[in-house]
């Protein structure tokens, strides 16, 4: 055996001598365009989980610079606030969007609660029937820093919801569509580029059609288990979809490729990359999270997803390549999750669990408004933010206060409360985000001109649906790493790869993007990434 061994080192040596190349130089030109794609719900451990079976757009992506453990390192892990980190530089504390939703009581309408990408001013409107703004941001962008830097940079945000089209997009948008739920829609008085009406009769046309079952990749056999959730069993759906159904498209492969042909089609109309200053297209793929939420994580859903996904990214880079464009890439996520409760109970973790009834805002509420001996509704709940009713006296605001954070830190499926007091003196975090405490997670997301009254953070593996049903059996919005964890991958053609398991967080993409444009981000929260594995630093 040793005779044999070293034979096989010995003329294996000059094999491996002759394949050693030199290291790949990184360019030395600013990309043209830049393409930032966000993947909602895309967690850490889901990219982990199939990773090895991408074999088009994610496994070229693979080949540049892999962050597979990046932060969005607040607690409030939702759509609206991870969105608004990626292409800010900032922390949702400084964005502004510490929620999808929050309360409200000053706004001139009965409905107080405010969503994350509206306008309330607009006469009529309510948090569910709104106008869509980015009103609510409250910092540039790095299409804006572009367009400062040179006004003949462009910006183009598509995305499957409107909220991560604006926060990725920004103030100052050239093209902005979204999918309304039936079609792809823009802000008001927008004109309908041919591309888009082209997109949008492409897509009323598939969903008008019903959509047989899609083929299950061999390697997804693995999941195909049934799981009983309530009254429905999932785990092994195919993407079959009944003419006309709106719902199920978004929560399909279909709703990610349409977004990425009507892409390509901006990028080709436009001439994206081909003008005289660098342009900028922001993407949303929201499919994984509609997929996740109604389906789990877990099932053929998700791995059919995952496959298809893949093969959508590939074909949508295929196109660019075609176009001879220089462009540079980064893929995150807004936000990661994990599997619902009664998947992750079969498989060998008992300590999960959905939110028990007594850990409802209004429940507390109730209790909370008896003991201070206020009739009306003492609490306001939205996202794990409490709002005190703006109608108590001093008086029974400081009792409500003090009553409603003993209750809660009472109650056993809470892992922390804190106050905005609380909040406001702690310092901003830094250091790994994996090393901080709740309290600084819950900092990140802290704005004391929106924020509740009382921050409650639920323990980890509690899933804040009581009672799943038909279209939401799971989520995210905690404090903890599973929601947390995301990947970051940078790519662009010619530029050496490597991977770093280290943290780094969603609010350094920007700083790393401007700086391989020359373009100026000063005072931000995030950190430039070197994105040269070399002697070269790409930060300076």
């Amino acid at each position: 055996m040793r005779k044999l061994l070293a034979a096989l080192l010995l003329a294996s040596t000059p094999a491996m001598a002759q394949q050693a190349a030199p290291p790949v130089a990184a360019p030395t030109t600013r990309p043209k365009l830049i393409v930032a794609i966000a993947v909602d719900q895309l967690s850490a451990d889901l990219f982990a989980q199939y990773r090895n079976r991408y074999t088009r757009g994610f496994a070229r992506l693979l080949e540049g610079q892999v962050f597979p453990s990046g932060y969005q390192s607040h607690a409030a892990t939702e759509t609206c606030p991870g969105h608004s980190t990626i292409l800010t530089g900032f922390r949702p504390d400084k964005t502004g969007i510490i929620a999808n939703q929050w309360v409200d009581q000053r706004v001139g309408r009965e409905d107080k609660t405010v969503y994350c990408a509206e306008d309330p001013s607009v006469a009529g409107s309510t948090s569910r029937a709104y106008t869509v703004s980015p009103v609510h941001l409250k910092v540039p962008t790095l299409g804006e820093l572009m367009k400062r830097a040179d006004p003949r940079s462009r910006v183009v945000s598509v995305a499957g919801k409107d909220r991560a089209a604006v926060m990725m997009g920004g103030h100052r948008t050239d093209e902005i569509w979204w999918w309304d739920g039936k079609t792809y829609s823009s802000y008001a008085g927008r004109a309908v580029p041919p591309v888009v009406q082209r997109t949008r009769d492409a897509v009323a046309a598939l969903v008008a059609a019903p959509q047989p079952a899609l083929p299950l990749p061999g390697w997804c056999r693995s999941t195909d288990r049934p799981v009983r959730v309530g009254d429905q069993v999932l785990g092994q759906g195919r993407h079959a979809r009944p003419a006309g159904d709106t719902a199920l498209f978004r929560a399909s492969p279909a709703a990610d490729a349409a977004v990425l042909a009507l892409a390509a089609g901006l990028v080709q109309e436009m001439r994206l990359g081909r003008g005289p200053a660098p342009d900028l297209l922001a993407i949303g793929l929201s499919a994984t999270d509609y997929i996740g939420h109604r389906f789990g994580t877990g099932g053929t859903e998700m791995c059919i997803q995952q496959d298809q996904l893949d093969q959508a990214l590939g074909g949508f880079f295929d196109e660019l390549d075609a176009l001879g464009v220089d462009y540079q890439v980064v893929l995150t996520a807004d936000h990661g999750a994990h599997d619902m409760t009664e998947r992750v109970n079969q498989r060998a973790i008992s300590d999960a669990h959905r939110l028990l009834p007594d850990t409802d805002a209004r429940v507390v509420g109730e209790a909370v408004g008896k003991a201070v001996g206020f009739a009306g509704r003492v609490l306001f709940g939205e996202e794990g933010d409490i709002w005190l009713n703006v109608a108590l006296t001093p008086a029974q605001r400081t009792r409500a206060l003090a009553e409603t954070v003993r209750r809660a830190r009472a109650l056993p499926q809470v892992a922390a409360v804190f106050t905005q007091a609380e909040l406001a003196a702690a310092p901003a975090p830094s250091g790994p985000p994996e090393t901080w405490s709740l309290l600084q997670r819950a900092r990140a997301s802290f704005d004391p001109e929106r924020s509740g009254d009382i921050v409650l953070l639920l323990g980890a593996r509690v899933t804040p649906i009581a009672r799943p049903g038909p279209g939401y059996v799971e989520t995210h919005g905690s404090p903890w790493d599973y929601d947390r964890r995301v990947p970051i991958v940078f790519w662009r053609k010619g530029a050496p790869g490597f991977e770093q398991p280290l943290s780094v967080e969603t609010i350094d993409i920007a700083p790393t993007l401007a700086a391989e444009l020359g373009v100026a981000m000063p005072g931000v929260d995030g950190r430039c990434l070197d994105l040269d594995p070399g002697e070269r630093d790409s930060c300076r």
